[in-house]
């Protein structure tokens, strides 16, 4: 054998080797093995209350973990007691981003759970940046979260303002603010933020979403999506691993979009491999039916979500009665 071709084996036998080296390091990643997500606000509701505003009760492996909190002070409250869900037993929530429909329940919240178990709710992760002004035309603070922050800190809550990805618990992992490769404009670009370098178009920098490595591969879990759906699915598959989407799950703002603007968004999720999708929120009714059918999807694995929707690891959707 020439010396030519002995050095492309052994380059072949290198990439080989690391290959499998990789594939091991991920195989031994750590893996969530039973997790389910429960919608408690959205707009569509056949049980509980419909609200402008998001937020989802999480269980992943036994850890429990409130996504967002709605925009009416008592909207998750009573959805989750008419849904028999236990928000007492939980300690960690997870706030998306800064705006009023994903932080208005936060207080009642941790007000009323609290007289039932003092550590319920009362340690908030959150992105740098959602703690910056928001001064409004008239000069008025429009920042709801920074509105809410000395109340939560008296009444025994604490922030946790991440700046990069972390592990919360095994195979649970919370993104940080998500860079924007791709430029998915996917914010009104009225309003302002003071950051620390200045004044700018509020772009919400702080959003963040919630990525479960499961054995199926990855599921995502969003607010908003203020980061555009694309740029937070490639950083999920950065940050934990490049797998599959297993299922999608949340807000995703594409209401707005065009008909180019969802096509391109369909290019770019398909080769991902978008397995289940659940759009709650500001996703749009028209853009869950339109990645539906882009992204080859069946009416079982794509649905609007609604107020008492679920996606389990294992069992997929139940979108309830009225997105069924």
């Amino acid at each position: 054998m020439t010396l030519g071709r002995w050095t492309s084996v052994i380059a072949a036998l290198a990439a080989l080797s690391l290959a499998s080296r990789q594939g091991a390091a991920e195989d031994a990643l750590p893996k969530v093995g039973a997790l389910r997500i429960v919608i408690l606000s959205t707009m569509l509701a056949n049980e509980g209350i419909g609200e402008w505003g998001f937020a989802a009760y999480v269980e992943a492996d036994g850890h429990r973990i409130l996504f967002d909190t709605g925009a009416r002070p008592r909207t998750v409250l009573e959805n989750a007691r008419e849904l028999k869900v236990d928000l007492a037993g939980v300690d960690v929530v997870v706030l998306s981003h800064n705006h009023g429909d994903h932080t208005g329940g936060l207080l009642t919240l941790r007000s009323e759970l609290a007289r039932e178990r003092k550590g319920a709710l009362a340690l908030a992760h959150v992105g740098r940046g959602i703690f910056w002004p928001r001064p409004g035309p008239d000069g008025a603070e429009g920042n709801n979260a920074l509105k809410i922050k000395a109340e939560y800190e008296r009444g025994g809550g604490a922030f946790v303002v991440h700046d990069a990805p972390v592990q919360l618990f095994p195979g649970v992992w919370l993104t940080g603010p998500v860079p924007r490769v791709h430029p998915e404009k996917n914010w009104s670009g009225l309003g302002r933020v003071v950051t620390d370098a200045g004044e700018a178009e509020d772009t919400i920098p702080e959003d963040q979403a919630l990525v479960f490595d499961t054995a199926r591969g990855l599921v995502v879990l969003s607010g908003c999506g203020h980061a555009g759906v694309v740029n937070t699915a490639l950083y999920a598959r950065k940050v934990v691993r490049e797998a599959p989407l297993h299922a999608l799950v949340g807000g995703f703002h594409l209401y707005p979009l065009d008909e180019a603007g969802l096509q391109w968004t369909a290019d770019q999720l398909r080769p991902m491999g978008v397995e289940n999708l659940v759009g709650a929120h500001c996703t749009g009714i028209e853009a869950v039916y339109r990645l539906r059918s882009s992204l080859g999807l069946a009416r079982a694995s794509a649905v609007v979500g609604a107020v008492g929707a679920s996606f389990e690891l294992g069992k997929g959707i139940d979108p309830r009665d009225l997105a069924r």
